[in-house]
């Protein structure tokens, strides 16, 4: 499943973030590249081991913690602290898989990657080119959101960032290891999430229906999830 998170981040939290980002110390993403990733990746990094970075990611994960679509579709068990890149003119990232397993930072805990996110911090109108591209199960699918915006997909999923042409595209990007490993039963899970939240809204919580549907949910997470 691809989704697409609208306003993850209010314009004012952007601006703020990005007020940070436009005067950070970016690195060559090659410092962090892997013995495959160097042969593809040209961009730029912070140090996710310093300021600012270690701050806006735990604001970007105190956000996520309390956004109903994110925990819907993701039911997280573990989120690999978010980093930050920048793509300047000419720069870009080639087809790629993620590692499968990566250790969590400052931890002797190690996450398996289910599902990333990529949260874009420039608008579509900032630059040219640097589209996520990722291959799914229904095709190619080219991904340019607006700031604050945030696209979740699994991480088994071919993907890269097109060349940009003109301006920079700023991004920040994370890992989820999920509660329910599954990519078939979370979308299953999600849908019926979202089902039983529209049906809510429309019969009231205490409907026959709404109690039901709410309880087949439950339990498929008892049947499903396994939480570290």
């Amino acid at each position: 499943m691809l989704l697409t998170i609208p306003n993850v981040l209010s314009a004012d939290d952007v601006l703020q973030v990005r007020n940070y980002l436009d005067k950070a110390d970016w690195q060559d993403g090659m410092n962090t590249a892997g013995s495959m990733a160097r042969h593809v990746k040209k961009n730029q990094q912070l140090d996710d081991t310093q300021e600012p970075a270690v701050s806006l990611g735990n604001h970007i994960l105190r956000v996520m913690s309390q956004h109903p679509a994110f925990i819907s579709a993701a039911l997280p068990d573990k989120i690999y602290p978010p980093k930050f890149n920048r793509y300047s003119e000419s720069e870009t990232y080639g087809a790629h898989i993620d590692s499968a397993l990566m250790q969590l930072p400052n931890s002797n805990q190690t996450i398996r990657t289910d599902l990333s996110a990529t949260l874009f911090l420039a608008d579509p109108d900032e630059y040219d080119g640097g589209e996520l591209v990722i291959e799914t199960q229904y095709g190619t699918q080219s991904v340019k959101l607006d700031a604050g915006d945030l696209v979740l997909y699994p991480s088994t999923s071919l993907h890269q960032v097109s060349p940009v042409s003109r301006g920079a595209r700023v991004a920040s990007f994370f890992w989820i290891q999920s509660m329910v490993r599954d990519s078939q039963q979370r979308e299953t899970l999600f849908e019926l999430d979202q089902s039983v939240q529209r049906l809510t809204v429309e019969l009231g919580a205490g409907h026959s229906d709404v109690i039901n549907l709410s309880g087949i949910y439950h339990n498929l997470i008892r049947q499903w999830a396994q939480p570290s």
